[in-house]
């Protein structure tokens, strides 16, 4: 009878961080700090390719999902902690719970589909520069946003459709987020089967991601010793390091924290900042380092920001 209870119950209990005396409202506003900007920089990186016509293409197109996808992490995470910190209340409604962790592992599999999109790309631009207009087409383009989005949809929906099948016995999630491996560790049934499909969505999300990008930089890689073209090699590099540095820091904290759900040894603790840090490194670090190392993205900025302070 208890177990029934909890399956119909519609309120779960988050577990929270352990806060030292006099740390709960530093930590707030420093995460509070952290969210406001971090969406800042994304929703300026929205408007400046939205607005300004001269970025108005195909790399900028594929690229304006890039902060969109970071907004949705963001947003999705980072408020509900803060909420939970600042209230001491850790409580979230369950259909609550799995929309965020929908959303979470949406921003996971798309930030993976994006930098893979914007990889191919850059291939076509530095390998194939008399065909790129020919290739990149508006519908061409169009294609390759719907299929990443569509191709991300469909696998965490995929895998959260069969969480539907099993009955919750627990209440308390082990997180201080949502998440699909702690929503698993709610119900009293096999999960075998979810297991199995979550491995088989990351394996399939990274051997297309990866495989896409590694070829990509190969050839780019090719391009650039054989070619005597000072410009081209600039425009690889300055187009391509960022891509490279936010796979790779995306990469290392993703990879720590699928890892730490399988083996019981990893600290609760660290498992939870590790989680905390995939929704929050990237989207702080994104705008910036494109706004870095992109030229037009930069030099744009910079004339918006003279013209507003020279009115």
């Amino acid at each position: 009878m208890e177990n029934q209870s909890f399956d119909f119950s519609s309120e779960l209990t988050l577990d929270p961080f352990v806060i030292p005396p006099g740390g709960k409202y530093p930590i707030f506003f420093l995460g509070i700090s952290i969210c406001i900007f971090g969406i800042s920089c994304n929703l300026t990186l929205l408007a400046l390719i939205i607005l300004n016509r001269n970025l108005h293409k195909p790399m900028y197109f594929i690229l304006f999902s890039l902060p969109l996808n970071d907004l949705i992490g963001l947003s999705a995470m980072l408020p509900k902690v803060l909420s939970n910190i600042v209230t001491e209340t850790h409580k979230i409604d369950y259909h609550l719970c799995v929309l965020q962790a929908f959303l979470l592992h949406m921003y996971g599999g798309g930030i993976l589909f994006i930098l893979a999109a914007m990889s191919f790309d850059r291939y076509v631009a530095i390998c194939m520069p008399l065909r790129y207009s020919s290739v990149m087409t508006p519908r061409f383009i169009s294609c390759i946003i719907v299929l990443v989005w569509g191709l991300d949809f469909v696998l965490i929906a995929s895998l959260f459709s069969l969480q539907a099948r099993l009955p919750r016995c627990k209440h308390v999630v082990m997180n201080v987020f949502c998440d699909n491996p702690s929503l698993l560790k709610l119900t009293c049934g096999n999960t075998t089967v979810n297991n199995i499909m979550g491995l088989f969505n990351t394996g399939v999300i990274q051997v297309v991601s990866v495989s896409i990008q590694a070829y990509s930089y190969v050839k780019i890689l090719i391009a650039c010793v054989v070619t005597r073209k000072s410009e081209t090699k600039a425009k690889a590099v300055n187009t391509c390091v960022a891509q490279l540095v936010i796979l790779f820091m995306f990469e290392v904290v993703a990879t720590f924290t699928i890892l730490s759900h399988r083996f019981k040894n990893v600290s609760v603790d660290m498992q939870k900042i590790m989680g905390m840090l995939i929704f929050t490194v990237p989207p702080l670090l994104n705008p910036i380092v494109y706004g870095l190392y992109t030229n037009e993205i930069r030099s744009t900025l910079l004339r918006v920001l003279k013209n507003k302070v020279s009115m």
